[in-house]
């Protein structure tokens, strides 16, 4: 392996490039790459060229790794349960871990052939189909209603990102990012890393730029995560249209600024200069905004429903959080800045209910529904949108 990064990156970016043993080479980075690795060294007992093809398979198919891995550990706890044989499947389920295992799942499953047709509807519906014992494995492997949603960024630990995650379809890993990143940074200052200048104040600086408040930095607290979880949304999607790097942008922190603060006008500068026209900070979250609200206004159409769908999973309150990946400690920044750790904290309903009847606010969408109002879609320039959705009933 070898770093690839974009033409002009500065080599943030923790792209690979890999190469085969047979000479096949392609991308290989992240979850993408990793997510079939444990189960093909347990297999093989060694590492080997295995996860590359089952990477490169899911990305031929145009499919979600974390959803696929998450769905082989269903598959698994539903074969030594019995559930599930390899008759039944036609997929080789003793060998998990294999590329005959990985490419039976991943054919079967894009071309919606034998068990893949029950499989691609997802895993929740397909253990409706094959009932109770199926859908208490879907517990077991860690399954929580949406794919991707894992420990690494969950709300137990960053309050924030419930309402990102909440409001989402799939995985919003740039938004998460916008969070996590920055907070791993102050996480290496607090372990005493020299070369790191993110320090409780820079970060609280940063929070009050960037997120609306200071408070927005504290994590004991669910005070100022509605307008910071706006804030990021509308920022990532004007990122997203502007197709800039996730891992520079928004460039949150900067050693020579002052209190280490970055600067968010960079991107609406660059906008402003391939247009020709001046577009400032908030004209870009504007855009933004409108490209979020044209999203939920397809997602209220196709069936979401507002404030019953804009959830997290049932574990996040029931369940404390134990360990995250990026600190086993759990450790934030609290209240004036003190360090605090969230291990065994879960996410309080009524606390995550107040902070959603703010952010409907913020959004200007009707509280009591969650759905959208034909005045702010008006106002964003979504006339036709709003006409649409009122002729549904889902437009208040």
């Amino acid at each position: 392996m070898k770093k690839d990064p974009c033409y002009g990156c500065l080599g943030r970016c923790p792209r690979r490039l890999y190469q085969t043993q047979d000479g096949k080479s392609g991308k290989f980075v992240c979850d993408s790459a990793m997510f079939y690795q444990p189960w093909a060294e347990e297999y093989y007992g060694e590492w080997n060229d295995v996860p590359f093809y089952a990477t490169k398979l899911c990305d031929n198919y145009g499919l979600d790794t974390v959803a696929i891995n998450l769905m082989i550990g269903w598959l698994q706890g539903c074969y030594k349960a019995g559930i599930l044989t390899e008759g039944n499947t036609g997929i080789p389920l003793s060998k998990v871990g294999s590329l005959e295992f990985i490419e039976a799942l991943v054919t079967k499953l894009s071309l919606r052939y034998g068990f893949g047709d029950i499989l691609a509807q997802g895993i929740d519906k397909a253990a409706d189909t094959l009932g109770p014992s199926a859908k208490e494995q879907v517990k077991l492997a860690g399954y929580f209603s949406k794919p991707g949603y894992n420990i690494l960024y969950g709300p137990r630990l960053y309050i924030t990102t419930g309402l990102l995650y909440a409001m989402e379809p799939r995985t919003p890993i740039q938004q998460l990012h916008q969070v996590s990143n920055l907070l791993h940074k102050w996480l290496g200052w607090v372990n005493g890393i020299k070369s790191i200048d993110a320090s409780t104040d820079a970060i609280r600086a940063i929070a009050k730029r960037f997120w609306g408040s200071k408070i927005a930095a504290d994590f004991s607290t669910y005070e100022g995560k509605a307008l910071a979880a706006k804030m990021i949304q509308d920022r990532e999607y004007a990122k997203e249209c502007l197709i800039l790097c996730d891992w520079l942008f928004p460039i949150m922190d900067l050693e020579s600024s002052q209190n280490h603060v970055g600067d968010p006008t960079l991107e609406s500068k660059i906008l402003s200069a391939v247009m020709g026209k001046e577009v400032d900070e908030e004209g870009l979250y504007r855009i933004g905004e409108r490209v979020f609200n044209l999203q939920r206004a397809i997602l209220v159409r196709e069936g979401h429903q507002g404030r019953n769908f804009d959830d997290v999973p049932p574990h996040c309150y029931t369940t404390p959080l134990e360990w995250n990946y990026f600190t086993h400690e759990c450790l934030l920044p609290g209240k004036g800045g003190e360090v605090i750790s969230r291990k065994g904290a879960v996410v309080e309903r009524e606390k995550f209910e107040r902070m959603k009847d703010e952010y409907y606010h913020l959004r200007q969408w009707d509280v009591a529904t969650g759905l959208q109002t034909k005045a702010k879609l008006e106002e964003l320039g979504l006339k036709d949108v709003a006409q649409d959705l009122a002729k549904r009933g889902l437009a208040v």
